[in-house]
């Protein structure tokens, strides 16, 4: 049935062979993703007539000549880029596709986590994974009429955090910080976890929960087979708050999602717009979780922001540092200073769009 067919791995630093397969990919309407470690690459007589792409943990950039549609190669293909995935030590697998894919990776054994109606799909390989995840939430549930939640990234941990958290945390019976996992920010996950747990000492009805692949990155949102960037934006939202909503919130007992309010960055301002359709619409099945804007802590006229604080440190302005963090970020950030690392770079103060909550 494969008759002539070449199946081959091209990494990152092979430009001539990248060089075509993103070639191929315009040819069939999809952008080259740069966050891509290697691709899986069938070639029939030389002639490329496939292609897929595996970054960390993600299959992205899946694309089939229509000259050889019907042959079976779709099915070959995903298989091969999971296994390629399992000799890295990589078994756990996310998906984002388009609509008309979802089959073809139900075929692979991969389930359905979210989708946008005609547009994309999330997908995992297991059904086991969420639930496992699911069931170590439960375990962490706490009883009461107002639960709440924040979704941050903190990049880093700045008084304006500790303030939402601790009016938040007020207003509920327990309040529950997801912490971003990915470490596309300037700090890494790590460190700000670190910090996030130093800085809410005191706050005794909060439950900080680790990272996990369910709590979405916008920094590593696909946007590859998306044009539109609106419409990528409006599917990250509407992606992230489904499993949010039907997921994890049913697990905690959370009744509500606290923000702080964007005066700065209209992208942030408009995923809080969104969300509350999302968290708050009766058209999904699970219960609605109202969403709570706080206006945002000010110091000296300007409200407070971790960009505002990259800034400052870009300059090695400690003394303006000082007054808006707690003293474990401020003391991370002067050994950062004291071991010369301070580079900040434009994607590294664009990165407090990860989430959208700061």
């Amino acid at each position: 049935m494969f008759q002539n067919i070449t199946f081959n791995q091209v990494k990152r630093h092979e430009n001539r062979k990248l060089t075509e397969i993103s070639q191929f990919l315009k040819e069939n309407d999809l952008d080259i993703d740069s966050s891509i470690d290697v691709f899986i690459t069938i070639t029939r007589n030389e002639k490329l007539i496939a292609c897929g792409g595996l970054a960390k943990n993600v299959i992205k950039c899946v694309a089939i000549s229509d000259s050889v549609r019907g042959e079976g190669l779709a099915l070959k293909l995903a298989t091969e880029l999971v296994n390629l995935a399992y000799e890295n030590n990589t078994t756990h697998l996310f998906i984002y596709t388009k609509t008309q894919n979802e089959s073809l990776f139900h075929q692979c054994g991969f389930h359905t986590l979210a989708t946008v109606p005609n547009i994309m799909v999330l997908m995992e390989n297991s059904g086991c994974y969420l639930n496992r995840y699911i069931s170590r939430l439960k375990k962490q549930r706490k009883e009461g009429t107002k639960i709440g939640s924040i979704v941050m990234n903190a990049n880093p941990f700045t008084l304006g955090h500790r303030y939402l958290i601790e009016k938040a945390a007020k207003a509920c019976d327990w309040l529950h910080l997801f912490v971003v996992k990915e470490d596309t920010s300037r700090f890494p996950y790590s460190a700000r976890l670190e910090l996030i747990e130093a800085g809410t000492k005191g706050i005794e009805n909060l439950t900080i929960h680790k990272g996990s692949e369910y709590i979405i990155s916008r920094a590593t949102f696909p946007c590859y087979f998306i044009k539109d960037k609106a419409v990528v934006d409006n599917c990250y939202t509407e992606i992230d708050i489904k499993i949010f909503r039907q997921h994890i919130a049913p697990a905690l007992g959370i009744t509500h999602r606290f923000v702080g309010t964007e005066p700065f960055c209209k992208v942030t301002n408009k995923y809080n717009e969104d969300m509350r359709f999302w968290l708050e619409t009766d058209t999904l099945s699970d219960p609605a979780i109202e969403l709570v804007e706080y206006p945002r802590m000010v110091y000296n006229g300007t409200a407070v922001s971790a960009s505002q604080v990259r800034r400052l440190l870009a300059k090695k302005d400690l003394a303006a540092i000082k007054p808006i963090v707690p003293e474990a970020t401020y003391q991370y950030l002067e050994n950062m200073l004291a071991s010369g690392s301070t580079t900040t770079s434009t994607a590294v103060e664009n990165s407090e769009l990860v989430t959208g909550e700061l």
